[in-house]
């Protein structure tokens, strides 16, 4: 029996003007102008939804000095999905800009790597530099749903449901997951934080933030090693997306894109060509 193909999205909830230097260990030479986009993901297929991370609410982008765009629960609307009705949510990780919103999914089982709630939890939040990309209360939140058997934990790579993966890839924090999806081009592979910009992977330079940088460059080649090729890699937070490719409608111009489509053209690769089709 073949694996069902799903409809993938990408949906852009919030920016942030930033530079190269932000995104970049060890800064950038040539430093100039870099924004930062910041989306959600959905799966919709077999009758179905996955959604893939849930952002983060107006009250923390305000604090954490973030534009936002739209609330990326209400938007999954825009694609037929009532977030009430959704009964799986795949986090990649527990940071503040993918773990938010979690309480507006009441009827939702959550999958996650076992070593992200042990670190979100564990003896480096000690530490500034590493607790500074959490909020406390999505944390706990997480810990209450747990006691309510609500979320699923993992130990390294599982299949979730025909057609769809996650594939553990630590560094950037201690627990991340990046997901595989089944579409009508074949798998497509949502790096998620394991690569932000197509240019950390194609460069093998690690975003700034890293709890260990030899699984960040690791956690590259993973990508590389499940995808088909490099054109169906979507990185987690690259404006670039919104311009590759098309939206599922005139109307969703500039909020949502389908990705089981291919890009309309190159992005940055390690081979430096086109990493499109």
């Amino acid at each position: 029996m073949s694996e069902p193909e799903y409809e993938l999205f990408a949906i852009r909830y919030a920016t942030r003007e930033a530079r190269r230097s932000d995104h970049f260990i060890g800064g950038d030479p040539h430093d100039g102008p870099m924004p930062m986009d910041y989306f959600v993901w959905l799966a919709k297929g077999e009758g179905r939804s996955f959604v893939i991370d849930t952002g983060f609410n107006a009250e923390v982008s305000a604090r954490r000095k973030r534009t936002f765009l739209r609330c990326p629960v209400e938007s999954l609307g825009l694609l037929g999905v009532d977030a009430n009705a959704v009964e799986d949510v795949i986090l990649t990780h527990l940071h503040y800009d993918h773990v938010g919103n979690f309480d507006r999914f009441p009827r939702a089982r959550f999958h996650l790597q076992e070593r992200e709630l042990a670190f979100a939890t564990g003896k480096y939040m000690r530490y500034p530099r590493l607790a500074h990309s959490f909020e406390v209360e999505d944390v706990c939140g997480i810990v209450r749903l747990n006691y309510a058997r609500r979320v699923l934990f993992y130990d390294g790579d599982a299949e979730l449901a025909p057609g769809i993966a996650v594939h553990a890839a630590g560094g950037h924090s201690a627990g991340l997951q990046f997901v595989r999806v089944k579409t009508r081009r074949g798998y497509v592979v949502l790096a998620s934080d394991v690569s932000h910009f197509y240019e950390n992977m194609a460069s093998q330079r690690p975003f700034t933030t890293a709890f260990h940088i030899g699984e960040m460059l690791e956690g590259f080649d993973r990508l590389l090693a499940i995808a088909p090729s490099e054109g169906h890699i979507v990185p987690g937070h690259d404006p670039l997306v919104m311009k590759l490719y098309p939206a599922p409608s005139p109307e969703l111009e500039g909020i949502a894109v389908c990705l089981d489509v291919p890009p309309s053209g190159p992005a940055p690769s390690r081979g430096g060509n086109s990493s499109g089709h």
